[in-house]
């Protein structure tokens, strides 16, 4: 079973509007509200490509109702472990006459230690024939050293750990070999305190990562595309031309279409192509890509086999 864990879901609030002045009633012209986390959007594509999967996380009140009830409606199977705060919303705002988008994120509920303990024991249900992807930000009172636990936990288990997280920690856990990390290019960069992070940066530090002990890197390039990269190939994807509308989800989308094709069998480049579609597509979508309509996107992508790395 693949298991997607998020430690800070939320609802997201997406509106559309043509202007936004200060100190005035801006009135919108269209309004969404969705399940969001990274670790939720991941089960959901997941689930549209056809592969079982149960998401796991922690939060409260109606919100997470709303979260659990969405999923568990949309067939997907679900445990979230219960605190007495609410599960935070997010509002994300496009503005037409610029162009601009805005992103306003809460911080979350507190997670007490009881609630810590009955999500552990889960996760110490684990086995070798399971995959975790654990995704996204961490709620008030989660320590960011859980990473290192759980990783820890997947190598004395055997399941496969995917982590998509921004934190410095995830560096920590490369000791115990996660199977695969997705950082985009800005967080890899920030982990190794570069101060850029061109492609022959984001490549050198792909090819540092594995030496530490990650099993394969998968990089978000944005507007540049992606990077795969294991000890025995680097890959090397542009990314189509769209017209963006919502930048939420699409690296989740990349993530989930990845993990979706290392669990059937698939060849990596083809991987890496549907990947890249898969984030293009939900970036000029309204939420996530329900993958009806790319055809558009795949003639335009090329994946290059840069060459076999050296360790």
């Amino acid at each position: 079973m693949i298991y997607t864990l998020t430690l800070n879901p939320a609802i997201d609030l997406f509106i559309k509007t043509k202007r936004m002045k200060p100190n005035f009633v801006n009135r919108t012209e269209s309004y969404d509200v969705q399940a969001n986390g990274k670790g939720v959007n991941v089960s959901f594509i997941l689930h549209r490509l056809g592969v079982e999967n149960t998401a796991l996380g922690v939060g409260g009140g109606f919100t997470l109702d709303y979260i659990s009830n969405f999923l568990t409606d949309n067939g997907i199977k679900n445990e979230f472990f219960r605190v007495k705060e609410f599960t935070r919303i997010n509002v994300f705002t496009r503005v037409e006459e610029t162009g601009d988008e805005f992103k306003l994120v809460n911080p979350g509920p507190r997670v007490n230690a009881e609630t810590l303990r009955c999500l552990w024991t889960r996760l110490e249900s684990l086995t070798d024939h399971d995959w975790l992807c654990v995704s996204g930000s961490f709620a008030k009172g989660i320590d960011t050293s859980i990473l290192v636990e759980i990783a820890k936990l997947s190598q004395r288990n055997g399941f496969k750990l995917i982590i998509d997280s921004s934190y410095p920690m995830v560096k920590e856990t490369f000791k115990y070999h996660p199977f695969l990390i997705k950082p985009n290019d800005v967080e890899l960069a920030e982990w190794y305190n570069y101060q850029t992070h061109s492609i022959s940066d984001i490549e050198k530090l792909a090819k540092r990562a594995l030496n530490e002990g990650a099993q394969n890197v998968l990089v978000s390039l944005g507007e540049s595309g992606a990077l795969f990269m294991n000890q025995e190939k680097m890959l090397l994807s542009n990314a189509p031309k769209i017209k963006v509308l919502n930048t939420a989800g699409a690296g989740d989308s990349m993530l989930g279409t990845f993990i979706a094709g290392l669990h059937v069998g698939l060849d990596l480049k083809q991987n890496l192509i549907n990947s890249v579609i898969a984030g293009s597509d939900t970036a000029r979508s309204s939420w996530l890509t329900e993958f009806d309509h790319t055809d558009d996107l795949e003639s335009q992508i090329t994946v290059t086999e840069v060459r076999t790395p050296i360790f």
